[in-house]
């Protein structure tokens, strides 16, 4: 019995509305281990020290049956939110090929988990408990003194690697208002994988881009020194606007955004930016989010002095951006809402994670549907808080636990949508920074959205 009503909660809880359209591959997963949690919890209630002499089975064909049935009443809704959900993202409907891809692949992987956690009790029952406690410490001991090291020792190279790594495709640019040309302060060799491909897309004419890599310089002050540098030599205090670009972890700037800036202002317009991490987002995040704040900080500080010592009638309006974990840096500039509109002629933040950034004063850009957004564990117990979100799919209801669990298994596709839906925005991001005689006050784009 208490099988079938925790397999039966879990393959629910894991068919519960999500923000983004899912694979038949990501759905199966999360189903499936899902559903060996569920296994398990069973297994460990079967055998509770005081289970009573009465709990004969007696009631396993009803509880099965009321687990079958929710199953099947969770994967009709499921398919009509999924239908729902491509529609509004134009993605193609799923057909009946898709669920059983979805059964097949979920029983296979809660069949195989079950069995391996099986085996693995049977063997740690034969060795007993001494045993398996000195091989758990063995193995503890091995995993902090040389796994760990050597796993994270792995992942630096790799990172490295990534960040030097030269694509064939991108050409060096050849106008001097672009960091990397012949003429530029900031080599093209050290600008990094994608502060390459930031100087070398399409710019407007007349706009400057400045970028400086980590390799171009030992520390932060000289990277930040020479990053203003390269943007008085590329022409960048003489263009009508100055936009500070946080990166995100790995040094990436949406060519979007910047493409939207020098349609904002007709390409009289300078974007510049400084490198902080090699790694991904989501570990700078955890591990190095400081650097993302000290370098906005910095980059942001020494821009705003160079400018103050123009003549007043020269300086440039300036600007700040940044999406992701470049918004949370971006937001550590300035300490409310007064700061930043007496520094700035305004901000911009896509995608900010969830509380992760001070909205005051700033405009924000957010998709309903992006789970970057409002994933946090509060989740668990409580709706999240999205005052500021465009309605750019339909918005699940949201359930205590089910809408933690969803909005988690919808993180590890919130870059795989179009532009505009999920983790992914467009132009639109260059175009909605606020006019500097009307500063932002922290108004909504569009109109909020509500999942609760």
């Amino acid at each position: 019995m208490a099988t079938s009503l925790c397999v039966g909660a879990a393959v629910v809880l894991s068919l519960a509305p999500s923000l983004l359209p899912r694979s038949a591959t990501v759905q199966a997963v999360a189903t499936g281990l899902l559903a060996a949690l569920g296994w398990a919890v069973a297994a460990a209630w079967r055998h509770r020290p005081w289970r009573g002499a009465g709990d004969d089975g007696r009631g396993r064909l009803p509880a099965a049956a009321v687990g079958t049935a929710a199953s099947a009443a969770a994967l009709i809704g499921a398919d009509r939110w999924q239908g729902a959900l491509r529609a509004a993202m134009d993605r193609p409907a799923i057909g009946p090929g898709y669920w059983l891809e979805v059964c097949s692949g979920a029983g296979a992987l809660t069949l195989a988990t079950a069995l391996t956690a099986a085996a693995a009790a049977a063997v740690c029952r034969r060795l007993g408990r001494l045993r398996v406690a000195a091989v758990a410490l063995t193995l503890t001991l091995a995993t902090v003194t040389w796994l760990v090291p050597a796993a994270a020792g792995a992942l630096d190279r790799s990172f490295t690697a990534a960040n030097a790594a030269v694509d064939d495709a991108l050409l060096q640019p050849v106008s001097t208002a672009l960091s990397g040309s012949a003429d530029s302060l900031s080599g093209w060799q050290t600008l990094g994988a994608n502060g390459r491909k930031f100087v070398a897309g399409r710019a407007a004419p007349g706009a400057v881009r400045a970028y400086v890599g980590l390799d171009a310089a030992a520390g932060l002050d000289a990277r930040v020194a020479l990053a203003v540098r390269e943007l008085e030599r590329a022409g960048g205090l003489r263009r009508a606007a100055v936009v500070v670009a946080v990166p995100t972890g790995s040094g990436w700037i949406d060519g979007g955004a910047v493409a939207g800036f020098e349609r904002r202002f007709g390409g009289d317009v300078a974007t510049v930016g400084v490198q902080y991490s090699k790694a991904p987002s989501a570990l700078t995040f955890l591990f190095g989010r400081r650097d993302a704040e000290l370098s906005a900080r910095a980059l942001f500080d020494a821009v705003s002095a160079r400018i103050g010592q123009l003549p007043v009638g020269d300086r440039p309006k300036l600007y700040v951006y940044g999406q992701s974990l470049g918004a949370v840096g971006a937001s550590a500039i300035f300490r409310d809402g007064d700061d930043l509109r007496a520094r700035s002629c305004g901000a911009l933040y896509a995608g900010p994670p969830a509380g992760a950034v001070n909205t005051d004063g700033a405009v924000v850009l957010a998709n309903a549907s992006d789970p970057v957004v409002s994933w946090s564990p509060a989740l668990l117990v409580r709706p999240p808080d999205l005052p500021r979100v465009r309605a750019d799919a339909p918005v699940p209801p949201w359930l205590p636990v089910a809408g933690f669990v969803a909005t988690t298994v919808d993180l590890l596709t919130a870059l795989d949508a179009a532009p505009g839906h999920g983790h992914r925005y467009g132009a639109d991001q260059g175009t909605a920074l606020p006019d500097c005689a009307a500063p932002p006050t922290g108004g909504t784009l569009t109109a909020p959205a509500s999942r609760g």
